[in-house]
């Protein structure tokens, strides 16, 4: 008799009850698609999944340079979270988390989503005026949040040092739902649900051209051939100016590295999000028990993937005055991944110069968190012309003004 590892049996019934064999396979893509999405990271896989279930659009495909899941989708730190300042960035990112509390039952994949509460320090007087203002518009908006004291901030997290050397903690912007999921496993089970409508998702398949024909997209050039499309959506982060150029337009963005980190795993001591804006560093605790630790932004335009000591210190000198239990941790990893900035540091979710052609980028930072009402918008916008969701996020507001200022919400910019 055949005896199989544990390994190997757990392999099996994956495949078996989840088909994710399906979800990587890169088939020979097809002479001509309704619709082409540049990008199999969240965002992408995204607006093809709902593109197939709202609007019955399913002779899709996903092309990918890499591999599924492989840029920032698979690079961030999690977060969930809605309470953002302008009206348009809170009604596309509590739509983002509404759906993500029901994503597992609806992708039938469990993306581990962890309502666990978001909280965003207080340190300084300016601070505090600011997060009760947008405690006061998400309550117009309907987004649930409110504003804490100290008191409240230690009860929820114990570890916490109220007293910090530089600045002490003076309230706290709380949004309760608010909570992270499994990055990979989000990317995984819209690629499954995808593959299921028998939609293609081809991986090392890079774009190396985008034709037209009076005015509109007809097709794209990639290294595994020429592909004819009726409609193409540009979902590709850090590289949205590159393939924009290709489409014969420019995009008023910047792409920067990001940072992050992780310790080394630990018994459970934090189970919800702390964000520390002033001191810049905010951690969460995985399920592994790792200690996961957002960084900021390289102070210079590049595409790198990687860490810097710049950063480390920065950062962990930052969490250990606001954790100091953490400072006998060690680093398990460090990574960066590309992200896209626009000015006003709000995406752009839009129509283009070249006809049947959308881009969905400039998400600067905050682009998982708004992975399925990013999705959601654009699946929208390409099958229809028009979304409430995305019609502030136009490419228009840049020439008109109508700028959508979320540098001072974002926090660290997430």
């Amino acid at each position: 008799m055949k005896h199989y590892s544990a390994f190997a049996v757990a392999r099996e019934a994956l495949r078996y009850h989840t088909g994710w064999e399906r979800a990587w396979r890169s088939p020979e893509p097809k002479k001509r698609y309704d619709a082409v999405i540049v990008g199999a990271g969240g965002h992408g896989l995204a607006t093809a999944y709902y593109l197939g279930k709202n609007y019955g659009i399913q002779n899709v495909a996903v092309i990918e340079k890499g591999w599924l899941g492989g840029g920032n989708t698979g690079r961030n730190t999690t977060i969930i979270r809605s309470n953002y300042l302008q009206d348009p960035s809170a009604a596309i990112y509590e739509k983002a988390r509404s759906l993500y509390e029901d994503l597992s039952q609806d992708l039938n994949y469990n993306v581990m989503f962890s309502p666990r509460g978001v909280m965003m320090l207080a340190q300084t007087q300016h601070e505090i005026r600011g997060y009760q203002r947008t405690a006061h518009a998400n309550a117009l908006q309907g987004v649930k949040t409110e504003w804490i004291t100290p008191e409240r901030v230690k009860e929820l997290v114990p570890i916490i040092n109220l007293e910090g050397p530089r600045y002490p903690v003076l309230g706290a912007l709380w949004q309760e739902r608010g909570g992270t999921a499994r990055h990979d496993a989000v990317a995984w089970g819209y690629a499954r649900a995808c593959s299921a409508m028998g939609m293609d998702i081809i991986q090392q398949c890079e774009v190396t051209g985008v034709r037209s024909q009076d005015g509109r997209v007809v097709g794209v050039d990639t290294t595994k051939g020429a592909i004819d499309c009726d409609k193409l959506g540009i979902v590709v982060a850090g590289h949205s100016g590159q393939l924009a150029e290709m489409a014969g337009f420019r995009l008023p963005l910047e792409a920067i590295a990001l940072q992050a980190l992780v310790s080394e795993p630990i018994k459970p001591c934090m189970d919800v999000v702390v964000m520390a804006n002033t001191v810049h560093g905010y951690m969460s605790q995985s399920d592994k028990g790792e200690m996961v630790i957002g960084g900021g932004t390289d102070g210079f335009n590049n595409y790198t993937q990687r860490g810097s000591f710049h950063h480390i210190e920065e950062t962990v000198r930052a969490l250990v005055e606001t954790f100091p239990m953490i400072s006998r941790l060690k680093m398990l990893r460090q990574w960066g991944g590309i992200v896209d900035m626009t000015g006003d540091r709000s995406p752009i979710l839009s129509k283009t110069p070249l006809g049947n052609c959308f881009i969905n980028g400039g998400w600067g930072t905050g682009g998982f968190k708004a992975i399925p009402g990013s999705g959601w918008g654009m699946a929208q916008l390409m099958a229809t012309g028009h979304s409430p969701l995305t019609e502030a996020f136009s490419l228009d507001r840049f020439k008109e003004g109508r700028f959508i200022d979320e540098s001072v919400a974002a926090g660290v910019a997430h």
